[in-house]
């Protein structure tokens, strides 16, 4: 609302269920701004940790679709020079992971659901909300 009273962002869309009330007026609740001058903010990477992994994968097994007694497992396994990298760490529930062993995917004959990859803060920032509203969809790139 600051931005929008100084004129530093436009106001695209509002949400029209919602208003913004004072003593003597009522304004539209700001759904999507823009500013009027970009201010490059550099973001920071998401850091790579066994919880992100995890909400990556939507808390699911990539091999067998489980959702419980969930690990990590390496694709290219350590002892093969696999590092812990966003493209190599997959959440995988404890049977899977025993039953791959110190073998790649293909040598186990077990698929992956999806390829691990590195996460957008877009990616994050849907599961933050669990869903993104239709009016963002189209600022948004989706």
């Amino acid at each position: 609302m600051k931005l929008l009273f100084l004129e530093k962002a436009e106001l695209l869309h509002d949400d029209p269920h919602r208003k913004i009330r004072t003593i003597d007026d009522h304004y539209s609740y700001p759904s999507v701004i823009r500013l009027r001058r970009y201010i490059n903010l550099p973001y920071k990477r998401i850091v790579l940790s066994r919880r992100n992994i995890m909400k990556r994968d939507n808390n699911t097994c990539q091999y067998c679709g489980s959702h419980s007694d969930l690990t990590l497992d390496h694709v290219m396994p350590r002892s093969r020079q696999g590092g812990d990298t966003w493209e190599n760490l997959v959440t995988a529930c404890n049977k899977c992971n025993v039953k791959k062993g110190n073998r790649t995917p293909d040598e186990a004959n077990m698929q992956l659901k999806t390829l691990p990859y590195r996460p957008i803060h877009i990616t994050f920032f849907q599961n933050l909300m669990n869903t993104v509203q239709d009016d963002w969809k189209p600022y948004l790139y989706m």
